[in-house]
């Protein structure tokens, strides 16, 4: 497999067949094991094959270092596999979904993230917010999140972790990374114990319209996406198999 190159224009989701998908999905979960975005053998990243209504997913049981394309399993909506595989499922995973430390203390704090850094701002309207159930497994228990969720593509699961969506792999990688970034920054500047300098809203929510625009030229997403994808390439070259 080769480098991933940043391309004059990126193809559109429809245009990247499953293997493609597969080979940046396996290098998404090496890229979250290189960063420490992991919680042993729990947690999950799925992204859909194009066309279809089946997603493909991390096997229950390995840890994100042994993920590669060839072991991903392919499931439908319900989470059933639709491929024969030695390996289960996670049944309450899709998406995006971790239990990074920064992330679990922001989740269990009243006020969720707070617009305090240049990175925080990003959210401002943008993020939602759901209550703590439990684990995700029930029929009516996924509908009230995603009824939570609603046109968003974050949200803080509270007292649980970070869940982020996206249209494509390089989207939902580049949202987990600012906001993993931003509870980060919080968790940090809380535990200095001095007094914090919160922008009005009026300042977060435009510096939020910016960050979209700004996001939106060049596709920067993409271009974030693949450059981590190179240095995952360098490091792990096995995910490709």
């Amino acid at each position: 497999m080769k480098a991933f190159a940043v391309p004059a224009k990126p193809p559109s989701a429809a245009a990247i067949p499953t293997t493609a998908t597969a080979r940046e999905l396996a290098g998404t979960y090496r890229l979250f094991a290189q960063l420490g975005w992991h919680d042993l053998i729990y947690n999950q990243i799925t992204a859909r094959v194009p066309g279809t209504e089946k997603f493909l997913i991390n096997p229950f049981g390995l840890m994100y270092r042994e993920v590669t394309a060839s072991n991903l399993l392919k499931i439908d909506l319900h989470g059933h596999k639709v491929e024969p595989s030695p390996y289960s499922t996670n049944p309450a995973g899709f998406a995006v979904h971790t239990h990074t430390t920064a992330g679990q203390v922001v989740s269990c704090q009243r006020d969720g993230l707070l617009p305090l850094s240049f990175t925080s701002v990003f959210y401002t309207g943008r993020l939602a917010y759901h209550d703590f159930e439990g684990i995700t497994l029930e029929r009516e228990q996924s509908q009230r999140l995603a009824a939570d969720l609603g046109r968003s593509n974050v949200m803080i699961l509270r007292n649980h972790g970070l869940l982020v969506c996206g249209a494509s792999i390089a989207d939902a990688f580049a949202d987990h990374y600012l906001l993993q970034r931003a509870c980060e920054v919080q968790f940090a500047a809380q535990a200095t114990g001095a007094a914090l300098i919160q922008p009005s809203n009026d300042i977060a929510t435009h510096a939020a319209e910016q960050f979209d625009l700004s996001a939106r030229k060049g596709d920067q997403n993409r271009m974030l996406f693949d450059a981590m994808l190179r240095w995952t390439l360098e490091l792990n070259p096995d995910f490709c198999r």
